[in-house]
């Protein structure tokens, strides 16, 4: 923070602050759980939605827990889907099983997804995009549409400077990870921080100027899910860092899964790509490219900012679950 406002005594003043309303708050009311309806070794499906209503497959990015798309209530982008008349399973990754992207889809995505038994729509956010598109090329008819939210693809496609950060932080990052065995929440968030830290540093300036306490609430409860999560193990740590975001596997038309080499091109099923033209953590640049069968969407919001931000239920909810409803 001290880089960020510079000589600016002022606004570090404001940035400390807010950061000392965040660590008084209490603690959000915990969303409640929700019933597991399928399990492939430790990774499950939890149902959000209503028996029997066209199922809707949600898949999370593996970086960050779920929360943030069911944050609270009125504020929940699976109580919309269900609202909507769909049934949301939400895949829950749990401690994230030792395997790297591919095995990730191969053993985890392919059997939750087949075993369900009847065609289905999925939505996969972030990397959870990224690896449902893999799935959905894998399942074919077994999948009827698939929505991609704020997901990266061509990973060549970030800044330099971006790139070059990133590689800098890992080869730091790279020997505390392998002697652990797993790569930290708490190691990784410097890495996303960076992407974007006058943003980080506005946010918490801003807060220490709120009294609302729901407003307060509402910061609480998304960054406490901004810095939590699961450890990422090493094979997909390395896998994520090594092959997507140094080598762009995915955007060379290199990343293999199943067997094949997965292709947005190869995908059989209608795909809505929607992107957050504010969104630093996955540039509008890295998404996959236009083509026949693709829809592409830009909404002007942020990374999480599309899924809970204000204009969320207009600008993503309800035209999302119109389209997957077809």
């Amino acid at each position: 923070m001290t880089r960020v406002c510079g000589g600016d005594r002022a606004r570090l003043a404001r940035v400390l602050a807010g950061a000392r309303v965040y660590q008084a708050a209490p603690d959000p009311p915990p969303r409640p759980d929700r019933a597991i309806v399928a399990a492939a070794g430790e990774v499950t499906l939890r149902d959000h939605g209503r028996a029997g209503d066209p199922i809707v497959v949600v898949v999370p990015s593996v970086i960050n827990p779920a929360t943030v798309l069911d944050l609270a209530p009125g504020n929940s982008l699976l109580d919309a889907m269900a609202a909507a008349g769909l049934r949301p399973l939400r895949v829950d990754w749990g401690a994230i099983p030792a395997a790297d992207p591919a095995h990730l889809v191969e053993r985890h995505l392919l059997p939750l997804i087949a075993g369900l038994g009847v065609p289905v729509a999925i939505i996969g956010y972030c990397v959870g995009g990224t690896l449902s598109l893999a799935a959905a090329q894998l399942l074919g008819s077994r999948v009827r549409r698939l929505a991609l939210l704020a997901t990266p693809w061509h990973f060549g496609a970030y800044p330099t400077a971006v790139q070059s950060g990133l590689a800098d932080w890992w080869a730091g990052a790279r020997p505390l990870a392998t002697g652990l065995g797993r790569l930290p929440i708490d190691l990784l968030q410097p890495a996303f921080w960076s992407l974007d830290e006058a943003g980080l540093a506005d946010k918490y300036a801003r807060l220490a100027y709120t009294a609302d306490a729901a407003e307060i609430e509402a910061f609480v409860r998304l960054e406490d899910w901004s810095n939590s999560g699961a450890p990422l193990p090493l094979p997909l740590a390395s896998a994520l860092f090594d092959d997507f975001f140094a080598a762009d596997t995915p955007g060379r038309g290199a990343w293999r899964a199943g067997g094949s080499v997965i292709d947005p091109a190869a995908l059989a099923c209608p795909v809505l790509d929607i992107v957050a033209t504010r969104d630093r953590l996955v540039p509008a640049a890295t998404r996959i490219a236009a083509q026949p069968g693709i829809e592409r969407r830009d909404l002007a919001a942020g990374h999480v900012g599309m899924i809970v931000g204000r204009d969320a239920p207009r600008q993503l909810w309800a035209p999302l679950a119109a389209w997957l409803a077809g």
